[in-house]
């Protein structure tokens, strides 16, 4: 007998260890099916669309199983995974399905920031379906996976555009448009291990050792402060070689680097601005990418390292209108909220408001480190200067200028900028240098008061 792949039973035992799981709910041709199995060897909860009955439409039947398998993950406070197939509402259920997905919301809404929530989308995930996996905390897409509210055919009928359903809501759509997948995996393997990891990141998060390997990270970041360079090299140089390390959202808002991983034995979080994408500025999307992925790292308890190489926020109409200040304060009340340790250190530059926004003191943060050679300022000096100085500079001859900005860009360093000033007025606590920082980083969380927020973990 063929058993067909899409066969929920099938899918979690590809996710659980050795394959075995204990139902917890006998199953039924309701289109949905939940166990309990192990995950690395923490225990879990997982739920699983049948997408051999009726392409997982979601009738009341199947809404209990799901509510149900959150009530044992709540009751057990552990991690919940949805494997996600699932046309959307069953038809033929009528309004009673929809009231079905209400009770499905209502049971992730409570769950949210209390147990992880984390979502596989292996195949059309469409209508109310949609909204299952974009209220949980990450969510891994396969190839042949696809989100979306409304199909082709409803899209043609109302607005007369042709699209294709891959187009639509394929892993091309979410790579860089939509930001709702977190990962988007190659492969359905590579998608079953990603949330292993994951899973195994959020429910193990192990003990910190700060007895660490440094290295000297001064090689990773270019000293020119206008010179691009891309950030995952030093990410990857901070966290542990062989721990589990994955990023979210690598390719949504690209000027913002957000990684899950090991940091002596221990799961962390890495907030990076990344110059190598928009010179590293914090813009309307990269404000809300990062304000979700703190509140989801406070949520549960994981420590943040913020790595901050920031020339400021994108200037233009089209960002104010895109909601720079809205989306931006989002990550200002997101690190003034957050109670885990969060150690932030300054590798070239911080500027402006967006040095505030990168976790600064002010804002709360457990511990600001700055390289030796760090900016600390409103501005650049040189670009403070030709402001400060505009009319003795304007009566200066153009080959003599440059020199002359280049001299009271230093006296303003050494004045109201620099790093040194920075820490006489307290927005840095100490200079560190990049042969030492590992070792900095891990004795300031290890100091820290462990702590977990008391949120929610709402989709910003």
């Amino acid at each position: 007998m063929t058993i067909d792949e899409r066969d929920p039973e099938l899918r979690i035992a590809r996710l659980v260890d050795n394959g075995k799981y204990e139902l917890l709910i006998p199953r039924t041709d309701c289109g949905m099916v939940a166990a309990t199995g192990e995950i690395k060897g923490s225990r879990v909860v997982v739920f699983a669309s049948d997408a051999t009955l009726q392409g997982g439409a979601l009738g009341a039947d199947g809404a209990h199983v799901i509510v149900e398998a959150y009530k044992s993950a709540m009751g057990s406070q552990l991690p919940i995974i949805g494997i996600w197939h699932s046309g959307g509402a069953r038809l033929r259920d009528g309004v009673s399905s929809l009231s079905a997905f209400g009770e499905v919301f209502q049971s992730m809404i409570t769950a949210s920031g209390r147990i992880p929530q984390l979502s596989l989308v292996l195949g059309p995930t469409a209508g109310g379906g949609a909204y299952g996996p974009a209220l949980t905390d990450v969510v891994v897409l396969a190839p042949n996976g696809r989100i979306f509210v409304t199909g082709p055919d409803v899209v043609k009928s109302v607005t007369g555009e042709k699209i294709d359903i891959a187009t639509l809501g394929g892993p091309d759509a979410h790579r860089k448009n939509s930001g709702v997948a977190h990962v988007i995996a190659h492969n359905e393997e590579e998608a079953f291990a990603e949330i292993r990891d994951l899973t195994s990141l959020f429910a193990d998060q192990g003990l910190l050792n700060t007895d660490l390997v440094d290295e000297d990270l001064a090689k990773y970041v270019p000293p020119a402060t206008k010179r691009a360079y891309e950030v995952h090299p030093l990410v990857n140089a901070i966290l542990d070689n062989d721990g589990e390390k994955i990023e979210l959202l690598p390719m949504w808002a690209e000027n913002m680097t957000t990684v899950l991983g090991r940091f002596g034995g221990r799961t962390v979080g890495v907030l990076a601005n990344n110059p190598q994408h928009l010179g590293g500025v914090l813009d309307s999307s990269a404000g809300e990418k990062a304000a979700r992925f703190v509140r989801t790292c406070d949520a549960f308890g994981i420590p943040l390292i913020v790595i901050a190489d920031v020339p400021g926020f994108l200037p233009g109409a089209g960002q104010e209108w895109e909601g720079a200040v809205r989306r931006g304060a989002k990550l200002l009340h997101a690190f003034g909220e957050a109670v885990v340790p969060r150690v932030t250190l300054i590798t070239r530059r911080a500027y402006g408001g967006a040095y505030v926004a990168m976790n600064s003191k002010s804002l709360g943060a457990t511990r600001v480190f700055a390289w030796p050679t760090a900016e600390v300022s409103v501005m650049g000096a040189v670009a403070a200067v030709r402001v400060l100085h505009r009319r003795l500079l304007a009566d200066i001859p153009q080959e003599q200028r440059e020199s002359m900005e280049l001299e009271l860009a230093a006296e303003h360093d050494r004045v109201s900028g620099g790093v040194e000033r920075a820490i006489e007025i307290g927005a840095v606590d100490e200079i560190v240098e990049p042969t030492l920082t590992r070792s900095a980083l891990a004795k300031a969380i290890a100091a820290a008061p462990h702590r977990r927020g008391n949120h929610g973990n709402i989709p910003l």
